[in-house]
């Protein structure tokens, strides 16, 4: 086994990795750009080489840096992790030549499964259901758009080389097909350093359900079950699951059968993952093999028992898998849900900053784990949810804008689908995050949702249901009602403490009243508590709704029991009032006495400024292109500006019909939020 390896890569799963590694008593080697000095993989890691700065392009995809920094430490075998140079040939032959193990495939496997073109064309050959699409090389915007008609639209643009969702746009239009081949080919330079493009039909209404590989070098190859990822927003997973809720065992099997068959087609080692798209009759299509482990691989590792990198490594080692197919069964359910440094409330833009709060639900083990054949409890008992977070962040920690907007990967595992959604439930209400805009009250209202309760998704799901965005969940009535005892008893320990600040004048006593009237989301009820040494009952909207729990001013998080389910709720303290989220709403609740709340309703609203003339920078980002000039006439819908943070390229289109007044930002600016890219008559 080695005694040391090198992680090339960042973030949650560089630390992964590490983890792994300190369990199987290797040591470790991180590297870290001039952005990530203070990162966590580095803190974790035995060792740390800085290999340049932040720019992707310029450290983490730059072969010979990383060859320099395996050099300089002497590690044994390299673990890519994903994205940077996880599926590139030339980085596998680099560290073949220089006698160090790539912990993955084969350079060969990755030539031909890692290029989507070539991939595709193998699968063809091998008889493996394809999407129809043109697999050669594109030269420009109007070829495009010619194989796109010729194709018939909508079609899908992807980068060869691409991941992550980046590189791919859909077209349904002419206009749309050139415009994305420019779009995806300038990212995929960006990310990838490979500008290639090719094209294939879209298959309107499909779920995303990938494969798991694993495959030794003794010619041993299994699969691991299946992944759901069909919730995706700008094609980038957002919500897996496994297993899928849609398939039955023979479409399992058909899948799994054919995803090994293609790997052993390749002389494929390691971990691997096969894509396919799957319609409305479970007929499913290639799609893809990433040729590397994939974000979402906990979910795999929570229902089986096996822990991927673990295998990685020793399959690197030339060890054989200790287990066979027959030993792979199906041991509850689990979700993962992917936080995001993105707005939902600004059409989820990219988000950087500081985080001045992280702190993750409280991760407990539970569930299977297989070792040797066997299956074997850990942790918690068997039938208990457990709750996995994967992260690279910390408390005080920055969110770069150079690299990927995910912060963590929050996983829960139950006996059932209805379990593992109800514990993310609770483990996402108790995330707390604060300094950056982020997607937890989106993932909190997906939980909700119930189409996903149903299993009732598809690719679409996020488009259809959210076609405006994302402005907060509606909660139910019933919901609200008890969001509002739990104010209205929280508001009452408030009151009690106050009375009992030292220093008052004598014959000064203040009394805490039992009737108050509680204020969130435009409407009010008024209640009536009746407290006692466990906590208090409070009468709202004709029932009694009973609230317990030890919160107490100044915590910011209430863990309660209201109506004797659990109720967590994120707590900052506003003017005269509290700032209450839970399951995706975000609420300013006031507590007031009936007298103070008659005169509260006379009060008029203040509206925000009007900023529709200005052209706002949604993000921290660079300007990458101008599409107008001032005195121009743009239309609704028109290209007006091109901003890049986080690797990825957003359009910014005109919401009206207008004329540009002014254009105050140029190619190649840095802009913070709100900076005024150019102004309307």
């Amino acid at each position: 086994m080695f005694k040391k390896i090198l992680i090339a890569n960042r973030g949650e799963i560089a630390c992964r990795v590490i983890k792994t590694a300190r369990k199987m008593g290797i040591a470790t080697v991180a590297v870290y750009s001039d952005a990530d000095r203070n990162a966590l993989h580095v803190r974790m890691a035995d060792e740390a080489v800085h290999i340049g700065p932040a720019p992707a392009n310029q450290s983490y995809i730059v072969i010979d840096k990383i060859m320099d920094a395996i050099r300089r430490t002497g590690a044994e075998a390299v673990h890519p992790g994903y994205g940077f140079l996880s599926e590139n040939m030339k980085f596998a032959e680099a560290l073949e030549a220089e006698g160090v193990v790539f912990i993955g495939p084969p350079s060969g496997a990755i030539e031909q499964m890692g290029d989507k073109i070539t991939s595709k064309k193998l699968a063809q050959a091998a008889g493996v259901s394809t999407v129809p699409g043109h697999m050669g090389l594109i030269a420009d915007a109007d070829e495009a758009a010619a194989i796109s008609a010729q194709i018939g639209y909508p079609v899908m643009i992807k980068a060869s080389a691409g991941g992550g969702g980046k590189g791919m746009r859909i077209a349904w239009s002419d206009d749309e097909a050139r415009e994305g081949f420019q779009s995806s080919r300038s990212e995929a330079a960006n990310s990838f350093g490979d500008d290639r493009i090719f094209i294939e039909k879209f298959v309107t209404q499909p779920r995303h359900i990938e494969i798991q590989v694993l495959a030794d070098q003794h010619g041993n190859a299994v699969y691991l079950h299946e992944r759901e990822c069909s919730i995706q927003r700008r094609n980038q997973k957002v919500i897996e699951e496994a297993p899928s809720p849609f398939l039955d065992e023979a479409t399992r099997a058909a899948m799994g059968q054919q995803a090994v068959a293609l790997a052993r087609a390749v002389g494929y080692t390691s971990a691997g993952t096969v894509e396919f798209i799957v319609d409305g009759s479970r007929n499913f299509y290639f799609l893809e093999m990433n040729t590397r482990l994939q974000v979402e691989h906990p979910v795999t590792e929570l229902i089986t028992g096996v822990d991927l990198v673990e295998q990685m490594i020793r399959v690197a080692a030339g060890e054989p898998l200790p287990f066979a197919q027959s030993d792979l069964t199906i041991a509850g359910w689990a979700m993962e849900s992917r936080l995001y440094a993105e707005d939902p409330y600004r059409g989820f833009l990219p988000s950087i900053g500081r985080l001045t709060r992280y702190r993750p639900p409280v991760e407990v083990a539970a569930g299977p784990m297989l070792t040797g054949g066997k299956w074997l409890a850990h942790g918690a008992p068997t039938d208990a949810a457990a709750v996995r977070n994967d992260t690279g962040v910390y408390e005080g920690g920055e969110i770069s804008m150079f690299y990927d907007p995910m912060i963590a990967k929050l996983c829960t595992w139950a006996p059932t689908r209805g379990e593992a959604i109800e514990a993310m439930r609770t483990a996402l209400d108790a995330f707390e995050v604060e300094g950056i805009g982020h997607n937890l009250p989106f993932l909190s209202a997906v939980m909700d949702h119930p189409k996903f309760v149903a299993g009732d998704i598809t690719t679409a799901f996020i488009a259809e249901e959210y076609p405006d965005g994302f402005h907060g969940a509606a909660l139910p009535e019933d919901e609200m009602h008890r969001i509002a005892a739990a104010a209205a008893a929280m508001h009452r320990v408030a009151e009690i403490r106050r009375t009992r600040i030292s220093g008052r004048l004598n014959n000064h006593e203040r009394h805490v009243g039992d009737d108050w009237v509680v204020f969130a989301d435009k409407q009010d009820w008024p209640v009536r508590i009746t407290a006692d040494a466990h906590g208090a009952n409070v009468a709202i909207a004709g029932r009694t709704i009973r609230v317990e729990g030890d919160w107490r001013p100044g915590q910011s998080l209430a863990r309660l029991e209201v109506e004797g389910r659990p109720l967590v709720l994120k707590v900052d303290k506003i003017a005269a009032g509290l700032r209450l989220r839970a399951r995706g709403a975000d609420l300013r609740v006031h507590v007031r006495r009936p007298r103070a709340a008659e005169l509260a309703r006379l009060m008029p609203e203040k509206l925000p400024p009007d900023t529709s003339k200005f052209l706002l920078c949604p993000m921290p980002g660079l300007i990458v292109t101008i599409n107008v000039a001032q005195g121009d006439e743009v239309q609704e819908g028109q290209a007006l500006a091109t901003v890049e943070a986080m690797k990825m390229e957003n359009i910014l289109r005109a919401e009206r019909r207008g004329i540009v007044k002014s254009v105050n930002a140029a190619p190649g600016e840095s802009l913070k939020v709100d900076d005024v890219i150019m102004e309307f008559e």
